[in-house]
């Protein structure tokens, strides 16, 4: 199955964040296709966490995007020297930011059972 596009599945997700009370923003355009998408989550308390895609040995047919924890609980200035590094390796990247104080990401994580 093929996966869903970049552009709508970043479209689908700031309106779910919407929804639930969330402010979230666009804060890096990527390539609509099929570009790697970046989650930041900050806490508002001082600590921010990054979400990424998940290594490709996780996905499975269904076509579904998944995430992995990149870093958890780390100041928001870290955050940002990684997100640096990651776009200047991979500069068609998207970045959403969200701020919810109880550190919610609605994105569906890496499990390894």
């Amino acid at each position: 199955m093929a996966r869903l596009r970049s552009d709508f599945w970043v479209s689908a997700y700031l309106r779910r964040c919407g929804v639930e009370g969330v402010d979230a923003a666009l804060r890096k355009r990527g390539a609509a296709e099929a570009g790697a998408i970046f989650v930041k989550i900050d806490h508002l308390d001082g600590t921010a966490s990054l979400y990424g895609p998940a290594p490709q040995m996780f996905v499975d047919e269904s076509g579904e995007r998944l995430f992995s924890p990149v870093m958890q609980g780390a100041f928001p200035l870290d955050v940002e020297e990684r997100m640096t590094r990651e776009l200047r390796f991979d500069p068609d990247l998207w970045l959403v930011e969200v701020d919810d104080r109880a550190g919610r990401h609605f994105l569906d994580l890496v499990t390894e059972d």
